[in-house]
């Protein structure tokens, strides 16, 4: 009997010692799959928008905005 009780308390402590690791990869694991997921929604919507974009696959450049007597050339 004490032997039994023996292996038991190694075995608890085991998995006490285990339990917070396990849990720690299992978290690890979810939100490896949320990402990936995310990931695969961020993809299809980016090629949706590439597809809607226009004749040349991407928006047009934005338009600079002139500074009022700004002169950004060589220095004088």
């Amino acid at each position: 009997m004490n032997a039994f009780l023996e292996y038991l308390f190694v075995i608890a402590l085991f998995a006490l010692i285990t339990l917070p690791s396990l849990v720690g990869h299992a978290r690890d694991r979810a939100v490896d799959r949320q990402l990936r997921e995310a990931a695969g929604r961020l993809e299809s919507g980016r090629r949706a928008a590439a597809s809607t974009a226009g004749a040349h696959g991407r928006r047009p450049a934005p338009r600079l905005h002139q500074g009022a007597g700004r002169d950004w050339g060589k220095a004088a």
